[in-house]
């Protein structure tokens, strides 16, 4: 049998990044990973490598400098990413969203201004929904952009930008006067230009510092408070106002297959720690592996691994042929990061008190895991998902 977490059907092009991108991770992540996530440092040369490996511009088109890959092919680029340290793939995700967005609903200038720059990593994006005082209700969003001539002013706060201090492109999403009944229909999408950095970085857009966390250490997750912030009506993404919760919504079904990719590569690092731990570990005179308590532990980690990965890549494959995924898309978040910290547990229990320890990996994982059953959705807002997509299918007749 082969290793866990296969993927059938793969080209050989899609082979050989998958391939360099493990050994880069293997030899560049995982062994520095520790001791930055302790530190809460940025991990420059980290990206640095990706940017030379053009990760970055790995699904934008050739014709904008990129490689021109697959969904299928990042996700499962971010399952090896996040396998090494799940922070390193959180400054890949935001950026790639709305490489995502300009490409799918951007006008032909505004891809031709910011996709080459994007595909060298030069442009990094950062993608901007959620409120302080909003989680899921996306349509009750406060953060209001006022018309002003050509220009619209933007008032308001957003919470859990991640890249928020990095980058120097935000996709965000602010409450425009459209006239329509629904609210979200009067939600728009601004492709928001900044320098890098905290403190006010644009006349009218402070970036105040980023936000302490108990895991996901190293990338930047920040605040944005926007007063009087000025932005030309051409920064509106695809040139029309009102469109922005479809962008948005399109952008979070990448973003979801993403989640489940990241809560992937978690579970088989952590398979991996409790596997090799309980090979070396003994007691009672033989590995703790050939306990049966231990070995049917190390069974259940990896069925769950291989069913989450399996969910995973379906959610993907359905996005790139252009069909509608939402529902799979919930589904594999919702199974691959509830399965995330079930293994991951599990591993730490494996590790016994070792596993409290700073000096083992698992420790990050334990701190890590959690993140993933809340990023782009939590699993309630997944299960309303999933549910109402099915009683559609399944609506009774007659």
């Amino acid at each position: 049998m082969a290793r866990l977490a296969q993927t059938a059907g793969l080209t050989d092009i899609q082979e050989e990044i998958l391939s360099t991108v493990k050994t880069f991770v293997d030899k560049e992540i995982i062994p520095h990973a520790t001791a930055l996530e302790h530190a809460d440092a940025y991990p420059q040369d980290i990206v640095d490598g990706m940017k030379e490996m053009g990760l970055f511009g790995l699904t934008i088109p050739e014709e904008y400098g990129g490689l021109g890959e697959s969904l299928l092919t990042y996700a499962l680029v971010v399952e090896q990413i996040a396998r090494g340290w799940m922070s390193v793939s959180g400054v890949i995700n935001t950026h790639f969203i709305v490489a995502y967005m300009l490409m799918h609903h951007g006008t032909p200038a505004q891809k031709q201004k910011f996709l080459p720059a994007m595909a060298l990593g030069e442009t990094r994006g950062a993608f901007s929904m959620s409120e302080p005082d909003l989680g899921s209700d996306v349509a009750a969003i406060k953060t209001r952009a006022k018309k002003d001539g050509d220009d619209y002013v933007i008032d308001g706060a957003k919470m859990w930008l991640t890249n928020g201090g990095s980058s120097n492109l935000i996709a965000l999403l602010v409450k425009t006067d459209e006239g329509k009944p629904k609210p979200y229909q009067n939600l728009t999408t601004f492709l928001v230009e900044k320098p890098s950095g905290f403190g006010e970085v644009a006349p009218g857009l402070t970036i105040p510092g980023k936000i302490d966390k108990m895991g996901y250490k190293g990338v930047d997750t920040t605040e944005a408070v926007f007063s009087g912030f000025r932005i030309p009506a051409s920064s509106i993404l695809g040139g029309e106002a009102g469109k922005g919760f479809s962008h948005m919504m399109d952008g979070v079904e990448v973003g979801r297959v993403n989640v489940a990719a990241r809560a992937c590569g978690i579970s088989i690092r952590a398979f991996e720690l409790a596997a090799e731990y309980a090979q070396q570990r003994s007691t009672f005179g033989k590995p703790i592996a050939e306990h049966q308590a231990i070995a049917f532990k190390l069974a259940e980690m990896g069925t769950k691994v291989e069913a989450a990965h399996l969910m995973m890549v379906n959610a993907a494959r359905l996005k790139d042929r252009g069909e509608r995924n939402d529902v799979e898309a919930g589904m594999a978040k919702l199974l691959a990061s509830e399965y995330c910290a079930e293994v991951t547990q599990e591993a730490f229990r494996i590790h016994g008190g070792y596993g409290y320890s700073k000096e083992y990996e698992i420790e990050r994982l334990m701190r890590e895991a959690p993140f993933l059953l809340i990023g782009e959705g939590t699993s309630e807002i997944q299960k309303t998902i999933i549910s109402r997509g099915l009683l559609k299918e399944y609506k009774l007749r007659g």
